[in-house]
């Protein structure tokens, strides 16, 4: 199987051969990234640290097409979200609510977790398990919600 930065490459070549300008520019700060992230760790980039270097990529996207909105360009909003929309076809498969709130609920119902003072372990337990497959935000609301329902 390819390493995500090789599919990431031949996606690049693609859209090289095909024209699509914003889509290789996309992929381009994309591998860039990847390469950056790459000499960070002194390795080779796994599955996870590339999930989230793509997500770090996306937030960066969500917030420039923010603050173009504010700034009344919603035409560079616009193509910021159309980059989002590329980056996020790299992410791996997402679980969906029911099976964050099933899988932060066992764990909190088998390590007695309970109030907001369980958040951390909640949380660490969570993210070890779900992996690259949850985003971090969406885990965090589900937890506080499942430890306030368990602390009353």
């Amino acid at each position: 199987m390819d390493s995500p930065q090789q599919r990431v490459e031949a996606d690049l070549k693609a859209a090289l051969k095909a024209g699509d300008k914003e889509r290789l520019s996309t992929l381009r700060l994309l591998l860039t990234e990847v390469k950056n992230e790459r000499i960070r760790r002194g390795a080779e980039v796994d599955a996870e640290a590339f999930a989230a270097v793509v997500r770090r990529a996306i937030k960066k996207c969500q917030e420039a097409a923010e603050s173009y909105r504010g700034g009344g360009r919603p035409e560079q909003a616009a193509k910021e979200e159309r980059e989002v929309a590329v980056l996020e076809g790299y992410l791996p498969k997402q679980a969906s609510e029911a099976e964050i709130r099933a899988a932060v609920e066992a764990i909190a119902a088998a390590e007695g977790l309970a109030g907001p003072q369980a958040m951390g372990p909640l949380m660490k337990a969570a993210l070890a398990r779900l992996g690259a497959g949850a985003d971090g935000k969406t885990v965090s609301r589900i937890a506080r919600e499942v430890l306030a329902a368990r602390a009353g």
